[in-house]
């Protein structure tokens, strides 16, 4: 960064080795190697991005793209994520928790408290596995049907919201696209298998 002197400007304290000294000549500037007072310790982050472009945007757009979905399901009294725990239960039924923790992709205390908090809004319900006794199923309740609808026309509402500027074949071409990006860091995450989209989660997520 410049400093004030070697920007042209004038009427800096001499004292701050900056600016232009009592008599119109210039002061000593700052030693090799001395930052101006307020220049940053680093780059600006665009600046440091600059060896991943494409990074820098997905994490920009998946930012931009969980804050919206937010706003959409804080009316239905949901936090972001508890959706998928949702679609999962309602298209597959009942299942254990380490099978949902799989499918969802989250850690096991992260997938707890989002239990704790759809089982207290009456939305999922715990019952034995008939099949081990020491299990434990979760699954939908009756209740959440009208929970159902409401997930579904918020989730297409993010859609739009999300894709508004791009024609049919665009959107078509972008979720190929991160069908394919999704399967690279699957790959390098060292898992076992991607998880499929679920049929009421759409073509594609971020």
């Amino acid at each position: 960064m410049a400093t004030h002197a070697e920007t042209g400007g004038a009427g800096t304290n001499a004292g701050t080795g900056t600016g232009l000294g009592a008599g119109g000549s210039a002061g000593p500037g700052p030693g090799p190697g001395v930052l101006h007072p307020e220049a940053p310790a680093c780059a600006p982050a665009p600046g440091a991005a600059l060896g991943g472009p494409v990074s820098h945007a997905v994490s920009r757009v998946a930012r931009l793209h969980r804050a919206a979905a937010g706003r959409l399901l804080k009316d239905l009294g949901l936090y972001p994520g508890q959706e998928f725990l949702m679609m999962h239960l309602w298209a597959n039924g009942a299942v254990r928790q380490s099978e949902l923790i799989k499918a969802v992709g989250l850690d096991p205390s992260t997938v707890t408290k989002m239990l704790q908090r759809l089982e207290h809004a009456g939305h999922v319900r715990r019952r034995p596995d008939p099949a081990d006794r020491r299990a434990v199923l979760i699954e939908a309740t009756e209740a959440s049907c009208d929970l159902h609808g409401e997930v579904r026309t918020a989730w297409g509402l993010l859609e739009e919201q999300t894709l508004a500027g791009l024609t049919g074949p665009e959107r078509t071409e972008l979720a190929r696209l991160l069908a394919k990006v999704e399967g690279s860091l699957c790959q390098e995450a060292a898992m076992a298998s991607c998880p499929e989209p679920d049929g009421d989660r759409g073509p594609a997520r971020t």
